[in-house]
């Protein structure tokens, strides 16, 4: 039987895919956990939309990035944080929390999969941090202050 998957299935196939199955596997799995849908000419354009729609979407997501990192530059982020008394944070500050901080802030909506940070930060003080979108990289400085 030939499906299309609404999501990914580990070993079988990736979202978006058309792929012939076994028909006991779609009917028994496949299809009632909605994991896949069968493969016919409406469901198929459907794809082909949604496909399209999803070209269109990064297309534009991909300019409002390149705009953001522009407005990114010299700008300075505060996010203030539980600390000790020789400057170690509670809890360490994730790329997460600076893409929050950065929207509510300065209204620069950045992904947190493009902030480059190795780890969390752990101590109070001044960081540079470091966006980097494809092969554009635009810097901030973000400053820990506690509580």
């Amino acid at each position: 039987m030939r499906v299309i998957f609404l999501q990914d299935v580990p070993r079988v196939g990736k979202r978006h895919d058309v792929k012939d199955v076994n028909d006991g596997y779609a009917m028994n799995f496949l299809l009632p956990r909605k994991l896949a849908e069968v493969a016919n000419p409406k469901n198929l354009a459907e794809l082909e939309r949604r496909k399209k729609e999803i070209v269109v979407k990064k297309e534009i997501q991909a300019e409002l990035l390149e705009k953001n990192l522009e407005e990114l530059k010299d700008k300075v982020v505060r996010i203030k944080a539980k600390a000790d008394e020789k400057g170690h944070l509670f809890s360490g500050i994730h790329k997460k929390e600076i893409a929050v901080a950065l929207h509510e802030e300065h209204r620069v909506e950045i992904n947190e999969e493009f902030i480059d940070l190795e780890k969390p930060l752990k101590t109070l003080g001044e960081f540079e941090i470091s966006v980097k979108v494809g092969n554009k990289k635009s810097f901030f400085k973000l400053v820990v202050e506690a509580e």
